[in-house]
């Protein structure tokens, strides 16, 4: 079987697999990442880029060389190439726990529970939560389920085409480990410098086809692309800011503004600032909109791989 009919099958059976199963609750292969990066982080941690660097070069480059290792080992069985490709997809997608923790959010907010709203969103977003009230606690689910599309499925698709296995797994790692150190705190800021920058390098490609897809299957195309054009640049993320203001405008809300990540409050630009305030039902409508885009993503990527296949062949 060529390898690009691998890849379409198996991350679609991965991305099946993710709809059907969602993350395990214990054993997820990210945890098992994180917990070596963490490891590696206690031998090498110093308030330095270059020890930063390292870091970034020893798990990124250790998950590649450990996708590059797996898909080596099985390239001769395309059963074996399929399941492995399928497998991979299953643990870097995240786009059934991204759906279910959103929307636990959301029926707490719709029960009137804005103290269990409160005590779920950690399970979804760092923000603080004690600072939001139930608009402030919706808009926050909105903005993390449209930059977690691109983050959490898009992108490893993405990488997924462009590079197979190891390509989903550089990526999950790249983008785990921008979670883990890549953030502006003291003890990071310099450690985490270059897995920031490789995650927004990573990430560039997977956030710009998910503004695009959210721009087609939203319910107003014209206005996400008014908002992407108008204010996706004065967003502080280079990624975040194509993905939040395509969904915005699909979804005829506004995002953006102030908010609070561990203690420190940042003042964001508005985003869509023609649309209207986000309520507790555009919840469960930015979760349909991301199950869109991911499909599409899908269907998006194994063409460009079949495509890129047939030119070469």
């Amino acid at each position: 079987m060529r390898a690009d009919r691998v890849f379409a099958y198996g991350a679609a059976a991965g991305l099946l697999g993710d709809l059907l199963l969602g993350d395990p609750r214990r054993g997820h292969p990210v945890a098992a990442f994180g917990r070596a990066a963490a490891a590696v982080e206690r031998v090498l941690w110093r308030d330095d880029r270059a020890r930063g660097a390292l870091h970034t070069a020893v798990c990124a480059g250790g998950a590649v060389a450990l996708g590059a290792v797996a898909a080596r080992a099985v390239r001769t069985s395309p059963a074996a190439s399929l399941a492995l490709t399928g497998a991979a997809t299953w643990a870097v997608v995240g786009g059934t726990s991204l759906a279910r923790e959103a929307r636990a959010v959301g029926r707490a907010l719709e029960a009137g529970d804005v103290e269990g709203a409160r005590a779920r969103l950690p399970h979804l977003c760092g923000r603080d939560p004690q600072a939001l009230d139930a608009d402030g606690i919706a808009r926050a689910v909105v903005e993390s389920v449209a930059e977690n599309t691109s983050d959490a499925v898009v992108g490893a698709l993405v990488w997924g085409a462009v590079g197979g296995v190891p390509g989903l797994l550089g990526f999950r790692a790249v983008n785990t480990l921008d979670a883990m150190v890549g953030h502006r705190s003291p003890k990071y800021l310099r450690y985490g410098w270059a897995s920031a920058r490789l995650d927004d390098v990573a990430g560039w490609p997977g956030a710009r086809l998910t503004a695009v897809l959210a721009t087609l299957a939203g319910d107003d195309p014209r206005g996400a692309v008014r908002a992407w054009r108008a204010d996706a640049a004065a967003h502080p993320s280079p990624n975040a800011g194509p993905v939040e203001t395509s969904f915005a405008g699909a979804l005829g809300v506004r995002l953006g503004g102030t908010l609070s990540y561990g203690g420190r409050v940042e003042h964001r630009p508005v985003l869509n600032g023609n649309g209207r305030a986000v309520g507790i039902h555009d919840v469960e409508r930015a979760v349909r909109l991301s199950k869109r885009v991911s499909w599409l993503a899908l269907g998006v990527c194994v063409a460009a791989r079949l495509i890129a296949k047939g030119r070469t062949s």
